[in-house]
């Protein structure tokens, strides 16, 4: 009995170096500015958030200027650096000061100022990029995606798959695979699409972001404002 605990210690000893070997090797790039894999550009749908914000009983500030009846379809949630497992945030506490000229040459992407913060402190800091080159690789990011005709101005509320929200931007953006893109939802609604992208802004696959993706057979988007 006391070799089969001793043997028993020993196999716990040796897991949690193991563990503790594998987190400290994971440390030392854990949230190191510049230090990812590739991209992932959210594009989330406008409509989605604002019905979910308004049944929360949200009326923040940001949230009636995105919300406040302009027709806002997909919009940039952010450009996130990653890592093939995983993903660094807050790289720099506290964040290098976004300048209010910077943000506001965003708002026409990102329509909301405390968005647009937020993404700088949570996921710029680790891009390794000063804050005019983040926005401006984000706006590059964003440019290099086309939406699908059908989704620019939806005037009724619309029930897909998202198989068929990925085959629309597939079709559109020639490069584009599904392994390089996942939409995700919330209970019933369209919330996000996201495309992974290498650091020149080239798509890519990117396993981890494909599982992470809605497993409902139908989603519902709701109309833009005014429609």
């Amino acid at each position: 009995m006391r070799a089969i605990r001793r043997i028993l210690s020993l196999g716990l000893l040796l897991a949690s170096t193991l563990v503790a070997s594998h987190a400290s090797a994971q440390d030392r790039r854990q949230n190191a500015p510049g230090e990812f894999d590739f991209y992932v550009l959210s594009l989330s749908w406008s409509p989605s958030f604002c019905e979910a914000a308004q049944e929360r009983g949200n009326s923040s500030r940001n949230q009636q200027m995105q919300c406040g009846g302009r027709p806002y379809s997909f919009v940039v949630h952010g450009l996130w650096p990653q890592y093939d497992r995983g993903f660094p945030n807050y790289c720099e506490r506290p964040a290098p000061r976004l300048p209010r000229n910077i943000m506001t040459s965003m708002l026409d992407l990102m329509p909301a100022p405390g968005l647009i913060f937020n993404e700088w402190d949570k996921h710029g800091t680790c891009s390794g990029l000063g804050p005019r080159a983040y926005f401006e690789t984000t706006r590059k990011a964003r440019a290099g995606v086309k939406i699908p005709d059908e989704f620019i101005d939806l005037q009724q509320a619309k029930t897909v798959s998202p198989a068929a929200v990925e085959d629309a931007f597939i079709r559109v953006n020639p490069g584009l695979s599904n392994s390089a893109i996942a939409v995700t939802c919330d209970r019933n609604r369209l919330s996000e699409v996201r495309i992974c992208m290498s650091k020149d802004l080239q798509f890519r696959a990117c396993e981890e972001i494909d599982r992470r993706a809605c497993r409902r057979d139908q989603v519902v988007m709701p109309p833009v404002r005014g429609g």
